[in-house]
């Protein structure tokens, strides 16, 4: 990539993330045919913490000695992403995952209305305008009333106020504290309670082909967090954070190709709707930067 520009470095990369993502979640969907939820979790958990072990320990930054403070907002962070996982996969292994992903693509949206509400950031009329709009596009997807709504479509739903709690709970971590710690503790957390979990499953033999997905799992979601990171530190966010809609792309192309999905109308137009709101809003947030540097 030597002879690309910054932008267009991020922007590949932020695809590759978003990619490595998708492909997880499709490595993730095919286990459901053989092992039970939180026996795949916990299996694909137990991976995840010991590369980020390595990792963090050769890096040096699985620093234990933290504030009570501290531990008490990466604990919380660590909850709801343990909640975030389980009710992101419950909705994945039984819906399409382009309907899935379109769903999760509110998440700038909500985080945003987040922050305002509990972080006092400023939201304009226009972001506010965005923000109803999108949520009209998820309702075209989860088509509330209609056969297609369920308990999983819910579970998708919950998965969002999930992360987006998650998300605004790191806006209470110190700075100071390494982000591999705070990853570290969160894979430690939802290795420990999809196990438990899992107790209460009949567990399944792992055959050659679940391993096979397994390690997939695991080294596509090591290598979307790689990529991610490496995102922040290449080219313009403002250009380069409306490629994370990529995912979208790539879950309705392995949704036909691997598990014959195809989404149906309401589902195009209000994934349509809610990365065209998305797109607003990183607009809107890339303006109101510029105006506080001016």
């Amino acid at each position: 990539m030597a002879m690309l520009s910054e932008n267009m470095r991020g922007a590949l990369l932020m695809v590759g993330s978003m990619t490595a993502f998708t492909l997880n979640d499709a490595f993730m969907k095919s286990l459901s045919d053989e092992l039970p939820l939180f026996q795949s979790i916990f299996f694909r958990s137990i991976g995840v913490f010991i590369c980020l072990s390595i990792a963090g320990l050769a890096m040096g930054q699985i620093k234990l000695n933290q504030s009570r403070r501290d531990w008490m907002f990466i604990s919380l962070r660590s909850l709801f992403e343990l909640g975030g996982a389980l009710f992101f996969l419950l909705a994945l292994f039984n819906m399409p995952i382009a309907n899935v992903t379109a769903i999760l693509q509110v998440l700038p949206l909500t985080v945003s209305l987040a922050a305002a509400v509990f972080l006092g950031a400023s939201l304009g009329w226009r972001r506010l305008s965005a923000i109803l709009v999108g949520f009209a596009g998820v309702l075209l997807i989860v088509k509330p009333g209609g056969e297609g709504f369920n308990i999983y479509a819910v579970s998708a739903l919950l998965a969002v106020l999930c992360v987006t709690i998650r998300d605004i709970l790191v806006r209470k971590i110190s700075p100071e504290v390494p982000t591999m710690l705070v990853s570290w503790f969160t894979v430690f957390a939802v290795m420990a309670g999809s196990g438990l979990a899992s107790l209460t499953e009949v567990w399944q033999p792992v055959s050659s082909l679940a391993a096979f997905q397994l390690g997939g799992a695991i080294l596509t979601i090591i290598g979307g967090y790689i990529f991610s990171v490496a995102v922040m530190r290449h080219g313009d966010i403002a250009f380069v954070a409306p490629f994370r809609y990529s995912s979208l792309l790539v879950a309705v192309v392995i949704g036909f190709w691997i598990f014959g999905e195809v989404p149906d109308t309401l589902t195009i137009v209000g994934s349509i709707i809610v990365v065209g709101t998305g797109l607003f809003t990183l607009y809107r947030e890339g303006q109101i930067r510029k105006r506080a540097k001016a």
